[in-house]
């Protein structure tokens, strides 16, 4: 259980880390979801998630999102390169199904790890 966690170190706290990567981002985009990323210094990935309540209106969906988002995350961080990775949530996400937003961001994760090793 110890490789699957989700811990301080692996997430983007602070706005200026969220500046970072808004700044100069390589994007992913999907109709659900967009992904920015951006190269960081340290040895892993890191995650931050925007979901505005503009776009998705009930909480209780806006925290299923969240939940899916970093489970998804955690199984695919050892695949990822080093980067600083936000997902920015649009209008419709929270009309997918769990099976369809895990597939959605696999493909996504798979897109922007081959753009950012360029």
């Amino acid at each position: 259980m110890g490789e699957n966690q989700f811990s301080r170190e692996l997430r983007l706290l602070t706005p200026s880390h969220f500046t970072y990567v808004f700044d100069n981002a390589i994007p992913a985009v999907s109709p659900a979801f967009t992904l920015l990323a951006r190269k960081n210094n340290l040895s892993h990935p890191r995650l931050g998630i925007t979901l505005a309540k503009k776009r998705i209106k009930k909480a209780h969906e806006r925290n299923r999102l969240k939940r899916l988002i970093r489970e998804s995350f955690r199984h695919r961080k050892h695949a990822l390169p080093n980067i600083d990775i936000i997902v920015v949530g649009k209008s419709g996400a929270d009309k997918l199904t769990n099976e369809e937003v895990f597939s959605l961001l696999e493909k996504q994760w798979k897109k922007l790890a081959k753009r950012c090793a360029k």
